[in-house]
């Protein structure tokens, strides 16, 4: 069974979601045919949201072949539980010139990818709030809400300096999608009861550190920066943040030992402490293929107790950073994190 929760009163989900970031350009070889096929063992086990956005390279298309797919094999009704959460983000370059009906075109375009009438959740996001009239701009999408071409609105990757604006602007934001984990708590404290009193939920990305919460790293040598695969490169420096690699195999033997206690695996772990924390409603795990789906659905049958919950907080209690605000670091495209961001990917396809 899995476990479900409301972002509107009309509006349900897993609290689960399935992830699509791993399954676009710079993570490795993608098997077509495998990865739309494995989509369907997550709808059959009651997974039906997916997560994508427009600047992950090629996607969106996966995801519309799948639903086609299943319409076609399964009917519409069973089409219809899938639950698409996308993201609109305008190139680093368009800032300056993006205009409503740019903004529009790409809602169509992803609309027409999905191969849907509506997108059940649009997360937004600007590169450079000073840049060009975001505010503006971006307002548009509650006028395309309202025509039906939008089911709700949220945001990814703000604080709450950037989102009160669109408060302000009158715009009903359900979610709001940013890092959270056992390695990184900034959207703990402060930024939750803001989301909290905004009748906002967390969705929470990077809950396994782009898979190095997970058995394959536990004892693991320090394996250093060099990586093709771009989540294991920002996620290792999130682990220096952390503390570094001697730290974070503290908490990995820690999440083992409660991982053998309630025989599942640590990464089941790591996924139940976030899902436990304020506010947020649902995690976003990346998985390329159905190979892990037995251990995913493990977390909701896991339940942490006050000893488990004490003896993580030991080594949590030593831990440097991530410090700031939720995606500062990563908003600074001088420092090392902001660096290896790529920014003008929807213009790329």
């Amino acid at each position: 069974m899995t476990e479900a929760v409301l972002l509107r009163p009309d509006y349900e989900i897993a609290r689960v979601i399935k992830g699509g970031w791993q399954l676009a350009g710079g993570h490795g070889t993608v098997d077509r045919a495998r990865s739309i096929a494995d989509m369907e063992p997550f709808l059959d086990a009651g997974i039906t949201a997916f997560d994508c956005a427009d600047i992950y390279v090629g996607v969106e298309e996966l995801i519309g072949d799948f639903i086609d797919g299943i319409r076609k094999n399964r009917g519409s009704e069973i089409a219809g539980r899938i639950k698409i959460h996308t993201k609109l983000v305008p190139d680093m370059d368009q800032l300056d010139i993006a205009t409503a009906a740019d903004i529009e075109a790409i809602v169509d375009r992803s609309l027409r990818r999905l191969r849907v009438e509506q997108l059940d959740l649009v997360q937004f996001f600007w590169w450079d709030l000073a840049r060009g009239n975001p505010y503006d701009v971006l307002a548009c999408l509650k006028d395309i809400q309202a025509r039906g071409k939008i089911r709700l609105l949220g945001t990814t990757n703000w604080d709450t300096r950037a989102m009160e604006p669109f408060i302000d602007a009158g715009l009903d934001l359900v979610s709001t999608q940013v890092q959270y984990s056992l390695l990184d708590n900034r959207p703990a404290g402060q930024f939750t009861r803001w989301c909290a009193s905004h009748n906002m939920k967390i969705l929470s990305y990077g809950v396994l550190a782009g898979g190095f919460l997970t058995p394959k790293w536990l004892g693991s040598p320090d394996p250093g920066y060099e990586f093709t695969n771009r989540s294991l490169i920002k996620y290792r420096l999130i682990i220096d943040e952390f503390g570094g690699w001697d730290l974070f195999q503290q908490l990995m033997s820690v999440l083992d030992a409660i991982a053998a206690k309630h025989n599942v695996t640590l990464d089941a772990v790591a996924c139940r402490w976030v899902l436990e924390q304020q506010q947020v409603a649902a995690v976003i795990i990346g998985a390329r293929t159905a190979s892990h789906l037995p251990q995913t659905l493990a977390i909701f049958s896991l339940a942490l107790d006050d000893d488990d919950r004490s003896n993580l907080d030991v080594v949590l209690s030593k831990r440097q950073g991530p410090l700031g605000a939720v995606y500062d670091l990563e908003g600074d495209r001088t420092g090392r994190h902001g660096r290896i961001m790529k920014y003008n990917l929807g213009g790329a396809q």
